[in-house]
């Protein structure tokens, strides 16, 4: 049988579901898409490059960037995930030393992130709200209780 993780061995029947931050969606969804990017453009700077550059180092840093971004998505909940995610981000626009494309791509990679750290922040704040106000609702109109 499979180890069960921390939150399935704690559930309890009746339990609410945890909520899962949109915030944490959205960035994690960005920086998945980056990786394959990165991924693509290692091949792309081992085609264009391989004279100037060991193939190995290539696809030594081009692979282990590319697990790096993947990776990443597993500390987005950390205090200091965001601030990493956005140090990817400039590494992704800097790529552009190497292939000059990686300046726009990871230009427009650097904003999708923002927006989505923007608006998932957004989300979760309202959905914060429609909880507390649901719960205050639940409180003042028990179940049982005929109006």
């Amino acid at each position: 049988m499979a180890k069960l993780t921390k939150a399935q061995r704690e559930w309890r029947p009746g339990m609410p579901k945890k909520r899962r931050s949109t915030k944490v969606m959205f960035a994690s969804t960005v920086l998945l898409l980056e990786s394959f990017v990165v991924l693509f453009a290692t091949l792309t700077v081992f085609g264009l490059r391989r004279d100037e550059f060991p193939p190995v180092l290539i696809f030594a840093v081009g692979i282990t960037l590319s697990l790096v971004y993947a990776v990443t998505c597993a500390v987005l909940t950390r205090p200091w995930g965001v601030g990493l995610g956005w140090i990817l981000q400039i590494v992704l626009v800097l790529t552009g030393i190497l292939e000059p494309a990686m300046f726009l791509v990871g230009g427009l990679f650097a904003v999708a992130w923002w927006y989505g750290i923007r608006t998932g922040i957004r989300i979760d704040r309202e959905a914060a709200q429609r909880e507390r106000e649901q719960a205050a609702w639940e409180a003042a109109h028990p179940e049982g209780q005929s109006n």
